[in-house]
């Protein structure tokens, strides 16, 4: 059958896969490659066929179908692709989810959490297509053993054989019967285990997604070529490709456990008192072991959840979306913008109206009033309407001149979670969502910054300076300071001029820039110019201006003179978490419903 005919008939097949599921199924058609290229752009490669929960597509590689002699399961393999939109993992985030909880129960080896979501996912799908919807997916796996088999020098692994002895037990077939080859005590046992895993959570899988990891831990370990025998199976590899889900950066909101299936009564049917060995067997790994601090997922694994469910972007970009949906929850309210009264239009006089002018603006009455005979651009006239001011002055929110440390003694927000970084995004969607603009800029060193071009709203780009990182040594880049106000005109917004830093905010008085300009001389000139006044945002004690010790007396002389002489709001948090707060409320404070807003000057 050339490939014409056989998309042909695929595309027959489809309405009967969609069947498979229900006759209310509604799902768009797939996507049948003729050619490898195509398949490739569409970014299947490896497997036959793929799934994308974006976009709620299946794609599908006809030459492979036709090489690896499938060609006449069309209904089968389709009924299994929607079974992945349909059943599991059916959403973004269920498939994040599962993974993130195999991620948890695979130690070392969280690289193959991909593929056994994959395996996991396939065993729900086809043990309910083959009993449900009498289809036959064990003939599938038997043309696919056909295949291994003519090829010497491929041995089917431990997964391989474990995987198939699974569905030989579901499916009440004879050992060996789908091509595994044979199995010792130990993974006889593991089959019965995966059987019954599969039925006993058949409607409520995800719980039990870190327990499938663990019982095919060991037997990974020992299969290092695992990942090749499943390679053409795995059609959810790019799932998550093009979307990013919400909920990840909680680590609480997995709600399975990664406990052994052995030690689960659901699937052994053994009550623990029943047990003789359950006073000697460990308990459970609960759902709230894991590798973050807390609750709170790190930023790290945040990026290595992505990448396993497919999503193609960089760790920066990982870590700007990380930070977007924690600072979410802590946003301000929409503000209230007071609004002018509204009055009446006033009416001023005539004019002429022309051919080319709006036809509903033109004064018929009075235009007959002027000449009985109408000719437009002569005779024809529109009124003219003025208003009056009203009441309530027109107002508008404050900008914002952000400036957050990323020296040495700061953390790397796209390792572990950066509360300055946290504390800038806060402030910046609050700024932005009262409509102010935002110039941020990171610094470390002179030569260490990145700057937003001036004042933005683009909140990717701003989001994408604070979150990037330089760990050198500290001083504060004065000549950003400089030219952001050097030519600032006095009918420009107000701006509000806010540093997120420690001990070493000093380099922003003490030192010189690079034209011997003081500092203080420039902090000055930004408050000036700015007319929206500073806030100096510092992880000290909150006592600082009388426990710090005498190593830190240059920082409380300048922070006092900073305060008394050019009016800079000193806010000491002492723990790095603690911005937090203080990011809400100087939100609130500044960009909230009921902020003092700045009366408009243009």
């Amino acid at each position: 059958m050339n490939l014409s005919a056989l998309k042909t008939k695929w595309e027959e097949a489809w309405p009967e896969a969609l069947a498979a599921w229900s006759r209310y199924t509604q799902l768009h058609p797939p996507m049948l490659c003729e050619t490898r290229r195509a398949a490739q752009a569409e970014q299947l490669t490896g497997s036959f066929a793929m799934i994308r929960l974006q976009d709620q597509s299946v794609v599908v590689d006809l030459p492979e179908i036709e090489s690896s002699g499938l060609g006449d399961y069309a209904v089968e393999i389709l009924a299994h692709e929607i079974g992945h939109h349909v059943l599991a993992p059916a959403t973004l985030t269920d498939h994040a989810r599962c993974l993130a909880l195999m991620c948890r129960a695979l130690p070392t080896m969280e690289d193959r959490a991909p593929m056994v979501a994959n395996l996991y996912t396939d065993l729900l799908i086809n043990d309910r297509l083959q009993r449900s919807a009498g289809l036959r997916m064990d003939e599938i796996y038997r043309q696919l053993g056909k295949r291994r088999d003519a090829d010497a020098s491929s041995n089917p692994g431990a997964v391989w054989t474990l995987y198939l002895r699974i569905y030989e037990l579901l499916w009440s077939l004879p050992g060996g019967s789908l091509g595994g080859a044979a199995t010792t005590p130990a993974m006889e046992g593991d089959a019965w285990l995966g059987m019954r895993l599969v039925r006993s959570y058949a409607s409520d899988w995800l719980s039990a997604a870190g327990k499938f990891a663990s019982l095919l831990l060991p037997h990974l370990v020992e299969d290092q070529k695992a990942a090749e025998d499943f390679a053409r199976l795995h059609d959810t590899r790019g799932a998550g490709a093009g979307g990013i889900q919400d909920g990840l950066t909680d680590a609480s909101a997995d709600d399975g456990d990664i406990s052994h299936p052995s030690l689960d009564p659901r699937i052994t049917g053994i009550a623990p008192e029943d047990d003789p060995d359950s006073k000697e067997t460990p308990a459970p790994i609960s759902s709230t072991t894991t590798t973050s601090s807390g609750q709170q997922r790190q930023p790290f694994e945040y990026a290595e959840i992505l990448r396993a469910a497919g999503w193609p972007g960089t760790d920066h970009e990982a870590a700007i979306a990380y930070y977007r949906e924690l600072a979410m929850r802590h946003l301000v309210r929409y503000p209230r913008r007071p609004a002018p009264e509204s009055t009446e239009p006033l009416p001023e006089g005539l004019e002429p109206w022309d051919i080319g002018d709006p036809l509903d603006e033109c004064d018929w009455f009075q235009s007959v009033l002027q000449s009985p005979h109408t000719v437009p651009g002569l005779t024809t006239v529109r009124r003219v309407y003025g208003t009056s001011p009203g009441s309530e002055p027109r107002r508008e929110p404050i900008d914002l001149d952000l400036y957050v440390d990323s020296s040495g003694s700061m953390p790397n927000p796209a390792v572990h979670l950066s509360y300055p970084a946290l504390a800038g995004v806060i402030i910046v969607l609050s700024a932005l969502r009262s409509g102010a603009r935002v110039h941020a800029t990171l610094w470390s060193g002179k030569k260490q910054f990145q700057s937003t071009p001036g004042f933005i709203r683009d909140e990717t780009e701003i989001l994408r300076v604070l979150t990037a990182h330089y760990g050198g040594a500290t001083q504060f880049p004065l000549h950003v300071l400089r030219e952001t106000y050097a030519n600032r005109r006095p009918d420009e917004r107000p701006v509000h001029v806010l540093s997120i830093s420690d001990d070493g905010v000093t380099t922003m008085f003490d030192d010189p820039d690079e034209r011997s300009n003081p500092g203080w001389a420039l902090c000055a000139q930004a408050l000036a110019k700015g007319r929206g006044g500073g806030t100096l945002a510092l992880n000290i004690p909150s006592d600082w201006e009388r426990r710090m010790p005498s190593y830190y007396q240059n920082l409380v002389s300048t922070l006092r003179r900073a305060r008394d002489e050019q009016g800079w709001h000193v806010h000491a948090v002492p723990t790095l978490d603690g911005l937090v707060a203080f990011a809400r409320a100087f939100s609130r404070q500044t960009f909230g419903p009921d902020a003092n807003l700045s009366p408009a000057t243009r």
